[in-house]
């Protein structure tokens, strides 16, 4: 049953069945980037809901130690798991063993553009077949009594923009929230994200929708829940390097005023609490490789020179030691005027 006010958003309850989320700006499931620590400091810094990245189901019931450290649960609450697959057999299995693992929702990903994933006909592939995604959907919500969630794109290409469809249908088998990237999956990452397009999807389904895709400032959130009409954002580039950005864009929402980003003096101290949480997940030495793009992230996203940044960034992101690596971490947003490492160093 279509929503009869689409526009209305922030009128309407938002709620994953029972589950209802703190905010309404969600941090997106990023493979290799919202591990168990960058979840953890996103919600601690005021994310709404954060969403784990992508577990291959079969993987997830054969136990993998990869895998393990991907559905880890840690003290977020509550609990959001995403599911990859293409079989209903596994897909059901990985949603009972993640809910008895501790998921309170298990989302179901079909809108992963990478190959390696569509060539399995998982992600966003199975929009090319929505009787065949449908029965992993049912499979999914018969198997567990938690929520399932389902995150997808427009389509799989410009002549096949089928969302509308998919989330009608989704709902009808037990869906109970729908995120929407504002992309096909053949545009991947390029292109600008069709906010507009997603209030199709909106105006198809009761459920609550919400919107992906380009947006990473309180702007652009308040301009695609317009255009949208969706009942949340979910923020997901627009976190790299900057995990208080879901939090602060909800507090510009709820109030009208953007607080900015923290002072520089506070990113060092989350930037550094990152790599350190990383450290200990992960074991310095895979750790340390795992850390270095977020490492790379927070330099760039500090609004130093460019020339700086690239010169912290080729020290930093190549050590080897992860002692050298926190303390020169910690060297760039001590220095007032950090010149080059060796400069402040001294």
């Amino acid at each position: 049953m279509p929503a009869s006010d689409p526009g209305n958003s922030a009128q309407r309850p938002f709620r994953i069945g029972a589950i209802e989320p703190r905010n309404r700006v969600l941090l997106a499931p990023m493979s290799g980037v919202s591990d168990l620590p960058f979840r953890q400091l996103a919600s601690d810094l005021g994310a709404g809901l954060v969403v784990s990245e992508m577990v291959a189901s079969a993987d997830l019931a054969r136990s993998h130690r990869k895998i393990e450290r991907k559905a880890a649960r840690g003290a977020i609450r509550p609990f959001v798991l995403q599911l990859v697959g293409c079989e209903a057999h596994w897909m059901a299995e990985g949603a009972r063993i993640a809910e008895a693992r501790g998921a309170d929702v298990i989302d179901i990903n079909m809108g992963c553009p990478a190959r390696e994933v569509t060539g399995r006909l998982s992600g966003s592939a199975l929009m090319r077949d929505l009787d065949h995604a449908l029965g992993l959907i049912r499979a999914v919500a018969a198997a567990v009594r938690v929520p399932v969630s389902l995150k997808m794109r427009l389509g799989w290409d410009d002549a096949s923009r089928n969302a509308p469809e998919l989330a009608r249908r989704a709902e009808d088998a037990g869906i109970s929230l729908i995120s929407v990237h504002g992309r096909t999956r053949c545009q991947f990452f390029k292109g600008r994200a069709d906010w507009g397009y997603v209030a199709r999807v909106r105006e198809a389904v009761s459920v609550p929708v919400v919107v992906n895709g380009d947006i990473a400032t309180p702007a652009e959130a308040a301009s695609a829940l317009a255009q949208s009409g969706a009942d949340a954002v979910m923020i997901g580039r627009g976190a790299y390097g900057a995990p208080w950005q879901p939090g602060r864009i909800a507090r510009a929402l709820a109030t009208g005023r953007d607080p900015g980003p923290p002072p520089l003096a506070e990113q060092g101290r989350i930037a550094l609490s990152h790599v350190e949480a990383m450290l200990a997940h992960y074991g310095r030495e895979l750790g340390l490789r795992q850390a270095r793009k977020h490492i790379g992230w927070y330099l760039a996203g500090s609004g130093r020179d460019a020339a700086v940044v690239k010169a912290w960034r080729r020290r930093l992101c190549t050590e080897d030691d992860a002692g050298r690596a926190l303390a020169g971490l910690a060297d760039f947003y001590r220095c007032r005027d950090p010149g080059s490492p060796l400069e402040c160093a001294a």
